[in-house]
């Protein structure tokens, strides 16, 4: 059967989608922080990300790959030649920028409550009178497939998830904003919290080798530069050290370490952890029976747990054991970020614990907040789920870079730093954080390859609190006029 030939009218027209294109919107605010009245302008949105591909050594030209999006903050008014800004995400990998925005840095933060004492919902979100807006101007970004970021239609997502995807594309939003708000001239800083302080130690080169871009200073907050230091593998005894101080601080805080201070039992911890235990750790099966007699006494005084499971775990207690087993008599777990919440598994006899409170009581506060804050009070719309953690991208994230070796990007920041001899480095740590423990930190930097020269560049903060401390309300305002003091200290003006 013949089928009719087409004319032009009866031939249906396929609609043009349209090209991806930026759609940033601004709102302008006023924040009254102490004696000051801050007038400001909030911009917030996706950019897109453009790539130039070339074929048969021709260019096809720029092509859309990605949408990101992104939250800034301007002040009013504001000389962009000496006004600071500052480039903040966290980490995951796989997690948005909504903590360190709604918990610490930005104009507007949430009531979460604390250990202890949770808000209810629905929540609340109130001026932020310790905002780092005070001192520098803030730009947010959520890395692709996190917030409301995404790969443009036909491309894929995985192309991004990996360290060095991830150091280029958050690098191209820098260099963008950067260029189209006239900020070269700046003092120019990064703000990265976890996973976000490894992106950070990468971007500082990165950005100097790409770019040409040099930063004043880096602002890791809950750092892990070595991987290493973190993960429970068999032939690994580092971690068991590491995380020995911060075991401690969290028995300490539940009662389970009576008649000493918090400095007392860290002291002490920290002693032992540089010692005696990682000497016995080292022996092996080969190590006396007196010496790992003295070695299981101290370890029980120092994290709560008998003698008894300390032997049969063989002195090395993973963390998620530690988390299960310190209040089993109990019936309680305590938290992974923040070793102060404690709640319950659905088997108080598991071997490990399943959940983090910590994690779990403060997901609503901001998710809530953030949703309610972007549409009420910034005005952008967008029908897209604000991805506040992709656990796809976390599953699928890719460190070939790395193949046969623990990640390690203390070698990138050592590299920054010995390039751009001014560069300050300000790292923040919680004594209860059981993600990235704070001795791992510090013995990291300790290691760090650069000349005697360049040592005090590097100032160290540590708080009574969690992985995302502001929780605490305490340490969000002392660590908030820290973090002023370094970015004052440091944009040489």
């Amino acid at each position: 059967m013949s089928t009719p030939e087409q004319t032009p009218e009866t031939v249906e027209a396929k609609p043009v989608k349209a090209a991806p294109a930026d759609d940033l919107v601004s709102t302008r605010h006023t924040l009254t922080a102490g004696r000051r009245k801050l007038k400001y302008t909030a911009t917030t949105g996706r950019v897109v990300l453009r790539q130039e591909v070339v074929t048969d050594g021709k260019s096809d030209g720029h092509v859309p790959k990605a949408e990101v999006f992104l939250t800034a903050y301007t002040l009013d008014d504001a000389d962009p030649g000496t006004r600071p800004v500052t480039f903040a995400f966290n980490g995951g990998p796989g997690s948005s920028s909504i903590w360190l925005h709604l918990g610490l840095l930005g104009p507007r933060r949430v009531v979460s409550g604390d250990a202890g004492e949770l808000a209810p919902p629905p929540y609340g979100l109130v001026d932020n009178a310790e905002t780092l807006l005070k001192d520098s101007d803030l730009v947010f970004i959520d890395p692709v497939s996190t917030g409301y970021s995404r790969a443009v239609e036909g491309e894929k997502p995985g192309d991004y998830h990996g360290f060095t995807a991830d150091l280029e594309s958050v690098g191209e939003v820098i260099r963008l904003w950067t260029s189209r708000n006239g900020r070269w001239m700046s003092p120019k800083f990064l703000a990265g919290e976890s996973y976000g302080t490894t992106r950070a130690a990468g971007l500082a080169a990165h950005l100097q080798d790409r770019h040409g871009m040099y930063l004043n200073g880096i602002m890791l907050i809950s750092a892990v530069l070595e991987f290493g230091t973190l993960e429970f593998v068999p032939g690994n005894d580092l971690p068991y050290t590491m995380f020995l101080p911060s075991y401690a601080a969290a028995a300490h805080y539940h009662g389970l370490i009576p008649d000493q201070s918090l400095e007392e039992v860290l002291a002490d911890a920290e002693r032992f952890a540089a010692g005696r235990y990682p000497n016995a750790l080292a022996q092996g099966n080969r190590v006396p029976d007196d010496y790992r007699g003295e070695v299981l006494a101290r370890l029980a005084a120092l994290t709560g747990l008998s003698e008894d499971y300390l032997d049969r775990v063989n002195l090395r207690v993973e963390h998620t054991r530690f988390f299960a087993e310190v209040l089993r008599e109990r019936r309680q777990v305590v938290g992974r970020l923040d070793a102060r919440f404690t709640g319950w598994d659905s088997d108080s006899a598991g071997e490990t614990s399943t959940d983090d409170p910590s994690f779990r009581a403060i997901i609503g506060p901001y998710t809530a907040a953030l949703n309610h804050y972007l549409h009420a009070e910034l005005e952008y719309h967008n029908d897209l789920p604000y991805e506040f953690l992709s656990t796809t991208a976390a599953k699928d994230w890719s460190y070939k870079e790395f193949e046969n070796s623990h990640v390690n990007v203390a070698d990138k920041l050592a590299e920054a730093m010995r390039a751009n001899p001014h560069l300050k480095v300000h790292v923040a740590s919680g004594y209860y954080d059981c993600a990235t423990p704070y001795f791992a930190t510090r013995y990291t930097l300790g290691r760090l390859q650069i000349p005697a020269e360049l040592r005090d560049n590097i100032e160290l903060c540590d708080y009574p609190a969690g992985h995302m401390m502001y929780v605490h309300e305490p340490t969000r305002r002392q660590q908030s006029k820290d973090l002023a003091a370094f970015i004052k200290g440091a944009s040489n003006r």
